[in-house]
């Protein structure tokens, strides 16, 4: 956002026909989709935060469970330790932790403007770099979403607040290679979600090339993501993953690709198709995968028929 001292003649105008109007007993009802029913963000508590300290992080929150605070600091620095080993970088200030007690406190959250949806676990956002987040139901829910968080705070300080010389454009850097990477920084390199997505495109011969997985929104960029670091993780081993993310910020993944690991997008892709066939048709006794239930509806059984429609 551009801030600008001063008026134009145009809003001095506006402002005087305001005046006048007003002065004249009459209401206006401008277009301002704030002033709209439904579009605040709802707020129904006010949460009087206290701020805890630890060696990387200041840590907001209005929680009464010490137990559940301790570990909470605990898994915060952990995650430090595990991610500054992969990115060789630290915060030069504590980071801001914002934790609430529940989603729905969570989706009040003035922090960031937008609506949060029930299937956000958690935002970090990029101007001051923190991290905000409900508790979740289980501990280990709250450990891979706050492991997964971290790693955006770390992409965040190495793009934003790195050594500005490198030029380094988060627009060059696709989706899914950012939260790719924060999953296989949290949760590894197996996850049975990921496989079952994987193992579901090598049925229906839908595995994409980068290309399309980067352009095409129906990749889910998490799952696909995770699998690509996956892959990278296994071959070429985890020193691979920021000199490719900072070359692909550089100069897009095709070129970040050849010079980091020797392979451009197009011989990538084979590779990565390749791998995710052999692995996933051992699994596999039929091209097709055999269905439990039987199909009401088909291109040979189609929906006039069953109802006997004419």
């Amino acid at each position: 956002m551009v801030m600008r001292s001063g008026y134009s003649a145009q809003s001095v105008r506006r402002i005087m026909f305001v005046i006048i109007i007003s002065l004249a007993g009459l209401s206006l009802n401008f277009t301002a989709s704030a002033q709209y029913f439904g579009r605040n963000k709802p707020g129904y508590k006010s949460f009087e935060y206290d701020i805890l300290q630890t060696p990387n992080f200041e840590i907001y929150h209005y929680l009464k469970n010490d137990s559940l605070l301790d570990a909470l600091s605990q898994l915060s620095e952990k995650w430090y330790l595990m991610h500054q080993k992969v990115f060789k970088d630290t915060f030069r200030i504590k980071n801001p932790l914002i934790f609430y007690n529940n989603h729905s406190d969570f989706q009040q959250t003035n922090t960031i403007s937008s609506m949060i949806g029930t299937g956000t676990g958690g935002v970090t956002e990029s101007l001051k770099n923190r991290v905000i987040m409900p508790v979740a139901s289980s501990l280990a829910q709250t450990d891979h979403t706050l492991g997964h968080e971290l790693v955006h705070a770390f992409q965040y300080n190495l793009f934003l607040k790195g050594d500005t010389s490198e030029k380094l454009s988060l627009n060059n850097v696709p989706l899914w290679m950012i939260e790719g990477m924060a999953e296989y920084l949290s949760i590894g390199s197996y996850d049975p979600n990921t496989a079952m997505w994987m193992r579901d495109a090598v049925i229906n011969n839908d595995v994409p090339t980068i290309k399309k997985m980067t352009s095409d929104s129906k990749y889910f960029p998490y799952r696909y993501g995770h699998a690509f670091w996956s892959l990278v993780g296994k071959t070429w081993g985890d020193t691979v993953i920021i000199p490719l993310l900072r070359n692909t910020a550089k100069y897009g993944f095709s070129k970040a690709a050849d010079s980091v690991i020797g392979f451009n997008e197009n011989a990538f892709s084979g590779l990565w198709k390749s791998a995710l066939e052999m692995h996933f048709r051992q699994f596999i006794s039929d091209k097709s995968d055999t269905l439990s239930g039987k199909l009401i509806i088909s291109e040979k059984n189609p929906v006039q028929q069953i109802f006997h429609l004419h």
